[in-house]
């Protein structure tokens, strides 16, 4: 295998690296983009709880937001909920972008690799057929070997960079759907809360005094 890798030439180190890195993004983002990690069961329901009871300080908020991705979400609502529903919403959609912005952390970078990875295959190439040409014009067609190395250092480059393409742009995309998806799942959390918050509370109705009886 080593010996195959030795005959791509130059070209395969940056390719190689490109790999490392993208392996390295992808066991990350397995471990950050969990969904007990990014919205924790029940959290939703145990902080409109929270927002009904009117009893919030500032620890109860601050561990929340240190909580999850959601806990953020929802302790950023928290923070002005004494607000309009207007500033209540423009915090949500604040503290959204910086959440959103952190869950696509390096995701970038994947597609980047995912784009480049065949571009460097496709130069190993041509530069191992440049050097086919190179020795067909000094020693003739009589030297098959120098050919044969021309032609193999062109296929192994090719090669390499479709193999770290395709899993790295397969997982690239996955990643982003996942990302998506827990967007309009926190979007749903912070409406309710946003609701919950907002919501009017209703006056206790004093019992009417039954009516006294007229002696006859």
């Amino acid at each position: 295998m080593l010996e195959i890798l030795m005959a791509g030439g130059w070209a395969m180190l940056p390719i190689l690296l490109c790999s490392a890195i993208a392996l390295a993004i992808i066991l990350e983002r397995f471990w950050t983009l969990r969904r007990r990690a990014v919205m924790p069961p029940g959290l939703g329901d145990q902080v409109r709880t929270w927002a009904r009871s009117r009893k919030l300080d500032p620890e109860h908020l601050q561990a929340l937001r240190d909580n999850s991705p959601l806990g953020e979400l929802l302790a950023g609502a928290l923070a002005v909920r004494n607000r309009s529903r207007d500033i209540v919403k423009e915090r949500i959609e604040d503290t959204g972008r910086h959440v959103v912005h952190r869950l696509e952390r390096f995701l970038n970078t994947l597609g980047t690799i995912a784009l480049i990875s065949p571009l460097l295959g496709l130069l190993g190439t041509v530069i191992g057929l440049i050097r086919m040409f190179l020795a067909v014009m000094v020693n003739g067609v009589g030297d098959p070997l120098k050919m044969a190395g021309g032609i193999g250092e062109a296929l192994v480059c090719t090669a390499t960079g479709l193999v770290v393409a395709i899993p790295a742009y397969a997982l690239h995309r996955y990643f982003r759907s996942r990302v998506a998806g827990y967007v309009v799942e926190m979007e749903q959390q912070a409406t309710l809360l946003l609701d919950e918050l907002t919501a009017p509370v209703e006056p206790a109705v004093a019992s009417a005094p039954a009516p006294a009886r007229v002696a006859r």
